[in-house]
């Protein structure tokens, strides 16, 4: 793969980040992170992420809206969501999905699933 692909972290939790980073730079993925809903969605229209990991319990705005915003505005709604949280209840993953995410998993993140999920919403396989 040429280009390597940006992934933007939103999680208010300095640990998680540190191991989505460290995950994601072993497999030659650029990130950026950010702690609150609000600077994701700036984020991610100005940075245009290749896709984007959203924690749901953060304080100010969560990360169901910061999704909802995120798919909702033209220039951001062609990017993935995989939303990345401790809440597993069936309804959670409903109320993502309804929201626009388009990938749930629950933490602690398996890495092998994180990144075949990634894999899975950008079509890697087709591409290299």
């Amino acid at each position: 793969m040429s280009k390597s692909l940006h992934v933007l972290i939103i999680d208010d939790s300095p640990a998680e980040v540190v191991r989505f980073e460290s995950i994601l730079h072993a497999n030659n993925f650029v990130t950026t992170a950010v702690n609150t809903g609000e600077e994701g969605i700036e984020v991610a229209a100005r940075l245009k992420p290749d896709i984007i990991l959203m924690d749901v319990v953060m304080g100010g705005m969560n990360g169901f809206q910061a999704t909802r915003k995120i798919t909702s505005q033209e220039a951001t709604q062609h990017i993935p969501i995989i939303m990345v949280t401790t809440k597993d209840q069936t309804t959670d993953r409903v109320w993502a999905q309804r929201q626009g995410a388009k990938g749930y998993l629950t933490k602690p993140v398996d890495e092998d699933l994180l990144l075949s999920t990634i894999s899975e919403l950008l079509d890697l396989e087709k591409d290299s």
